[in-house]
């Protein structure tokens, strides 16, 4: 019995030493090109899922009018495409992040899936206003408004559906008129979504 306590003694020590030692030794995958840890993807969206679904808003306060497109898309112009590019223009920073930021104007592989469109909005609301660690992703209820966040919360979730042409100028990063971005006079009637 003394030698299974003895046993059991050595591993609550030597494990928590062993892996002291490993993290001092400078060996774990920390840079971008690293592969990662094994299971690493199942150990951090485990938790990150189960957070967000007990904390995600319900309801969305923000209705899809054309306005409140218009507006997610001057937010997103300003603080998101760096790093999640603009329609039909990827962001090379955001390919060199580990995980790398999802392009959020690009079809999924093999999908209909145009960004987050098929997550809810409350979930993109949440990742929005708290950020994920170890991702690149920041918070940004410091920087924007509530309603802001709804605004392009909304936008998103709408990524696969035709667009107000003045929100669709902006993500595109045309240089039109000022008044055909904000009052979205052209006639045409295309769709966010392009292969």
């Amino acid at each position: 019995m003394s030698r299974v306590l003895l046993g059991f003694v050595l591993g609550i020590i030597l494990l928590p030493a062993g892996v002291l030692l490993w993290l001092y030794n400078g060996k774990p995958p920390v840079a971008v090109a690293d592969p990662p840890f094994p299971y690493e993807g199942q150990i951090t969206h485990i938790p990150l899922e189960a957070r967000i679904r007990s904390e995600m808003p319900p309801s969305v306060p923000v209705d899809p009018s054309e306005s409140n497109l218009v507006a997610g898309a001057h937010v997103y112009v300003e603080k998101c495409a760096v790093c999640h590019g603009l329609h039909g223009k990827p962001a090379a920073l955001g390919q060199n992040m580990f995980p790398s930021a999802p392009q959020l104007w690009e079809k999924h592989h093999n999908s209909d899936v145009v960004g987050v469109s098929d997550d809810p909005p409350g979930e993109t609301y949440w990742k929005v206003a708290n950020g994920i660690r170890l991702t690149g992703m920041p918070d940004f209820k410091t920087q924007l408004t509530n309603n802001e966040i709804w605004q392009v919360s909304v936008l998103l979730a709408h990524a696969d559906k035709p667009l107000p042409p003045a929100a669709l100028s902006l993500l595109r990063g045309e240089t039109g008129s000022a008044s055909a971005r904000t009052t979205g006079t052209s006639s045409s009637s295309i769709s966010a979504p392009a292969e």
